[in-house]
């Protein structure tokens, strides 16, 4: 039986979150096996790594959907009526990812071209529902409940990890491509049916309802632009080093299923804790310095990871040791920033706003997968990994000062 709403306009916190859960990780399943999984079974196929660079390309529907998000939050939050249609869009758009995913299970690994094109409509249908559901997310959690919601966010989407890089590649060498990519598509749909079944209120009548939601008005605000600017300094770094995370460990010997093991299971068990650690430190500290703290321990990983490399250092279980310790780092600083961004996004917009700062981060994805991929193809993976340290210690030392000044909207979430 549905839940009643709160007399706020929003639904019960447990539902809420579970169905939040869902959806995210649903959406890094997609994400990690686009950016993961394929490039290292790719590679285990030995196609170059320029080639399996141009798999990142599907990351791009997650950098512009700032350009539709404006157009999906108008038909989400209709002019002059206070009904939702978040769930309409989440069900219908997850339908579109399980179908491009038996696609992907029917095109096989053999024919990059299709596999590329099937993957872009997987992105554009799952970015497009992720632009409802960060709105939803924003609009149903309280304030000073958000920092719980940002931690089944980020550890949602390290559980996502697990089934869209690890499950993947390991049911891949196991029982071959078409199973596995047919198991993720089944996994969504699981995924889906709590957010399926959630129903959402409707906005209360004193909101403004004539507001019409716009990227302009979004750069106008000096929150936007300034949570713009710590997604930059924060992702650059990290996004280098987990796109060649795999790659490096197949080429120092490591097989698919252990990589899996390593990227997937291992990796996703480490993220989830780095999330309850950012989870205290937004509780104990407040955003903004739980960001500036993971800032420095995500600088002194990469840090490690470059020298390692730079050194000539093979050892397949060093260098994973130093990969999980990125991942953990990674996972701190991600449960901080989200929190943070959601302070600093305007309830009247909150889907375009926040997919701004979410389509920066993607952009840095594409950007630094390929260009990462490209500088490890001809100048080895210490230039990459040199390259991504050398930027996280700079964000160590540029983005606790622009922290120092007050940029929330509204005070910051604690759990």
């Amino acid at each position: 039986m549905t839940q009643r709403p709160s007399p706020a306009g929003r639904l019960p916190f447990g539902q809420v979150l579970v169905a939040l859960t869902g959806i995210y990780v649903s959406q890094t399943l997609v994400s990690g096996l686009t950016f993961q999984g394929i490039p290292t079974w790719l590679r285990a196929q030995e196609m170059p790594l320029d080639a399996i660079g141009l798999v990142m390309l599907a990351m791009l529907p997650w950098a512009l959907k700032f350009l539709w998000a404006p157009a999906v939050e108008r038909y989400r939050l209709p002019a002059g009526a206070t009904r939702r249609r978040s769930r309409r869009i989440v069900v219908l758009g997850q339908a579109i990812v399980i179908a491009a995913l038996v696609g992907v299970a029917a095109i096989g690994a053999g024919a990059p071209t299709p596999l590329l094109a099937v993957l872009i409509v997987a992105a554009l249908a799952a970015s497009t529902v992720d632009i409802a559901c960060d709105a939803f997310a924003v609009e149903q959690l309280p304030p000073d409940r958000r920092g719980w919601g940002n931690t089944a966010q980020v550890g949602g989407s390290y559980l996502g990890a697990i089934f869209g890089s690890g499950l993947f590649l390991i049911v891949a060498a196991k029982f071959g491509w078409t199973v596995a990519a047919t198991a993720m598509a089944g996994l969504v749909l699981v995924f889906s049916v709590p957010f399926w079944r959630a129903r959402e209120p409707d906005r209360l009548a004193e909101t403004d309802l004539s507001h019409r939601p716009s990227l302009l008005f979004a750069l106008r605000c000096r929150e936007v632009r300034s949570g713009l600017l710590v997604v930059v300094l924060f992702a650059f770094g990290g996004r280098i080093g987990m796109a060649l995370a795999g790659p490096m460990l197949i080429d120092v010997g490591y097989d698919v299923a252990k990589v899996g093991l390593v990227l997937g299971m291992a990796g996703a068990v480490v993220g989830i804790v780095g999330t309850f650690i950012g989870g205290a430190l937004l509780r104990y500290a407040g955003a903004g310095r739980a960001v500036a703290i993971a800032l420095v321990v995500k600088a002194a990983a990469l840090a490690l990871l470059a020298s390692a490399i730079a050194s000539g250092l093979r050892d397949g279980s060093i260098l994973a040791v130093l990969i999980l310790f990125m991942t953990l780092a990674i996972a701190m600083g991600y449960v901080a920033v989200y929190s943070l961004l959601m302070s600093l996004s305007s309830p009247l917009q909150a889907g375009v706003d926040f997919t701004i700062f979410q389509s920066a981060d993607a952009l840095l994805a594409a950007v630094a997968g390929y260009g990462g991929s490209v500088l490890a193809q001809h100048h080895g993976y210490g230039a990459s990994f040199g390259l991504a340290g050398a930027v996280a210690v700079a964000a160590a030392c540029l983005v606790p000062p622009l922290l120092l000044r007050p940029l929330a909207r509204q005070p910051e979430a604690v759990l």
